[in-house]
């Protein structure tokens, strides 16, 4: 057994970091798989970017990633939180939540891996996920459908989901997602439609006055509520 002395001074490494449409954390879904049309890739870095390190793992739909929040490392860990799922209004346990703020600040997602680049070192292409650009990842493995899917699982204090939101754009909006989608071959309008429809706002600025932004790839994107729909106003290359 390790002495817990020990135990506290264990090194982990980084083995390779993401490359992802989401630069802010405002608007970054709350979990991987709400927007299936998020692209990332993951460059894998030496000495892990070895091609034998990645055999057999192309028969794989979906991968485990564990990764740092390296974005609230300086805030510290909390014993309480409060999560967005309540609305913000009650605090639990931050061993019962998927909170950033935790004492290691290790975070796990699944992903759907849609490639794997060979040339200049180990690249995975990845779809689905709720990674912010920049992420510092520490593991991959393979999703396993028979271990890893309980069915018969419950789901806790978290069964309260969001209503999702429908979402429409201004027709300014649409030809510049559009013009956008013809250039760069990604798909922001299906992109920002499963972002807002997850309702990124806080619960705390559920004004349906506010205008809120949010920023994809390059892309600023503006919003506000209208009775019970979001509207797209505009969208503006950085």
């Amino acid at each position: 057994m390790i002495e817990s002395r020990q135990a506290r001074h264990l090194s982990i490494e980084i083995i390779g970091v993401i490359s992802s449409c989401f630069s802010e954390k405002f608007a970054t879904p709350r979990q991987s798989g709400l927007a299936p049309s998020a692209c990332a890739r993951l460059k894998l870095i030496e000495p892990f970017n070895r091609v034998e390190m990645v055999r057999g793992l192309e028969t794989f739909s979906h991968i485990w990633l564990h990764f740092i929040f390296h974005q609230v490392v300086a805030d510290g860990w909390k014993t309480t939180v409060r999560p967005p799922r309540l609305g913000g209004s009650e605090r639990k346990g931050v061993w019962a939540t998927r909170s950033p703020h935790r004492p290691n600040f290790i975070g796990l997602s699944v992903v759907k891996l849609e490639d794997i680049k060979v040339s200049d070192g180990v690249e995975l292409i990845l779809s689905g996920g709720d990674l912010l650009d920049g992420t510092p990842v520490i593991d991959i493995k393979p999703y396993l459908p028979d271990s890893d899917s309980l069915p018969d699982a419950n789901a806790g204090w978290s069964e309260k989901m969001f209503a999702t939101l429908d979402v429409q754009f201004c027709s300014e909006a649409i030809r510049f997602c559009r013009r956008y989608e013809r250039q760069t071959g990604a798909p922001l309008l299906s992109l920002i439609s499963e972002v807002l429809c997850a309702d990124p706002r806080p619960a705390s600025q559920r004004d349906n006055r506010k205008e809120f932004a949010m920023l994809l790839w390059d892309v600023n994107v503006r919003w506000r509520m209208e009775a019970d729909v979001c509207v797209v106003l505009s969208c503006e290359q950085q």
